[in-house]
């Protein structure tokens, strides 16, 4: 599996944890001038804004680690696009997926954490 691949995985893994969890899915890959969220969904009145890191190994850090300060300010400006260009006035939350994929056993563990940071950041 390539990276493109192992993307693409982990985001459609990403969607059918979200969806089996009460989640609805809105958009895929929602892009702006300032960058891309992975998925866009809503729960219970809230819009969420969800970043997908899929990793083989940690030789370059844990998946967690790759959504630097600089990443997450992408996603915050990206959201605020989405949210004006949409005339959206919901709770909003931003939260991140990581799943480690093992290529021998082709398994993977997932992990959702939820408020991951705050748009108030930006």
């Amino acid at each position: 599996m390539n990276n493109k691949e192992l993307a693409i995985f982990g985001e459609d893994t990403a969607v059918q944890f979200l969806t089996s969890n009460g989640y609805t899915v809105i958009e895929r890959n929602y892009h702006s001038p300032y960058g891309e969220i992975d998925i866009i969904c809503n729960r219970d009145g809230e819009l969420i804004f969800v970043e997908v890191k899929a990793r083989r190994s940690h030789s370059f850090g844990e998946p967690l680690d790759a959504v630097t300060e600089s990443k997450r300010q992408k996603i915050i400006k990206t959201a605020y696009h989405y949210i004006a260009k949409k005339d959206v006035e919901i709770p909003v939350r931003f939260d991140i997926i990581t799943l480690d994929y093992d290529k021998i056993s082709k398994d993977y563990s997932l992990c959702h954490i939820e408020n991951a940071f705050l748009g108030e950041d930006y």
